[in-house]
């Protein structure tokens, strides 16, 4: 292979556009003498002549009119490649692929999203709404580049970085008498049916005298898929369910009201997930920053609205 190089193929593109050594020179802001030379190195190692000369003008050999638009082609695309990358470190361009479980989908990404969006108009967002095991699952096989998800995960491949924390509320029908109250201890609200749309309800447990450790939520509780789901049931008289603060307009939605639980009050943290040793690119980076810098500004207004 020829040992091209990139100042030959502009020297020799330069000419062939401008038809002449002095203007080309003129353009690239080199010497007359150093552009010929460069093209003379290039019609070397190519063994071939790229231009007839004369004293008037300059005009591209049978040989140079056929590498013109070779030429022509591979610093356009090298030129595209550059300002791509260029968009890229500058955010002006690029893809974010996000991953959040429902209650996340329905309430703060949709806001992250639409700021972001502002922010950077020319970022391609693609989003999909998950389980909680598939944000986990996609995240680490590199499916996504950001996952949203709560509580703790323990996996060497995931990188969680927590960006917020929010209380757990008692969502009771709005004619019910705690609706009416400040706060519900879990004592009072476990005397109720509970309607859940936890999965894993180990995690939510408190110490006792002794050491043991025992769940607060009470034996009669229904696990359902949704959360939704489980607040259509509280509005049809199935009893009481557990929701993060910020759930508060989807539970409204319902004709709910949110009550704040005590004795133990209990905050679920919330983290971005990455892959765990893998560089982010610059879009992807602006946007976790984005989350970083909205998400406690987000969290505040809900309590204040709360």
């Amino acid at each position: 292979m020829k040992n091209l190089t990139l100042r030959q193929l502009r020297a020799f593109h330069a000419v062939a556009t401008a038809r002449s050594f002095t203007d080309a020179a003129e353009a690239l802001s080199l010497t007359p003498a150093a552009l010929s030379g460069l093209v003379k190195e290039l019609e070397a190692q190519l063994g071939v002549r790229l231009f007839d000369r004369s004293t008037r003008k300059v005009e591209l050999s049978g040989v140079g009119i056929e590498f013109f638009p070779l030429t022509e082609r591979v610093l356009g695309d090298l030129d595209d490649a550059v300002n791509n990358i260029t968009a890229l470190k500058e955010k002006r361009r690029g893809i974010v692929r996000i991953a959040a479980p429902e209650v996340m989908s329905c309430t703060l990404v949709p806001s992250v999203m639409a700021g972001f969006r502002k922010a950077y108009p020319h970022v391609e967002l693609r989003f999909l709404d998950v389980s909680i095991e598939e944000v986990i699952a996609r995240t680490s096989r590199g499916e996504v580049d950001v996952g949203i998800a709560p509580g703790t995960i323990d996996l060497p491949e995931i990188q969680r970085t927590p960006f917020m924390r929010a209380p757990l509320l008692l969502a009771v029908p709005a004619s019910d008498p705690l609706a009416t109250r400040k706060s519900v201890t879990w004592m009072a609200a476990r005397q109720r049916p509970f309607v859940t749309f936890f999965r894993s309800l180990g995690e939510w447990t408190v110490g006792e005298q002794g050491g043991e450790r025992h769940s607060l939520f009470p034996a009669d509780i229904t696990v359902v898929r949704r959360i939704n789901t489980s607040l259509s049931m509280v509005k049809s008289g199935f009893g009481v369910s557990v929701c993060p603060m910020y759930a508060r307009e989807l539970a409204a939605g319902f004709d709910l009201k949110l009550v704040r639980l005590t004795d133990p009050e209990i905050e679920r943290e919330y983290a971005l997930l990455t892959r765990a040793g893998h560089f982010l690119t610059p879009p992807v980076q602006a946007f976790c920053d984005y989350v970083l810098q909205f998400a406690p500004k987000w969290t505040r207004e809900q309590a204040r609205r709360h």
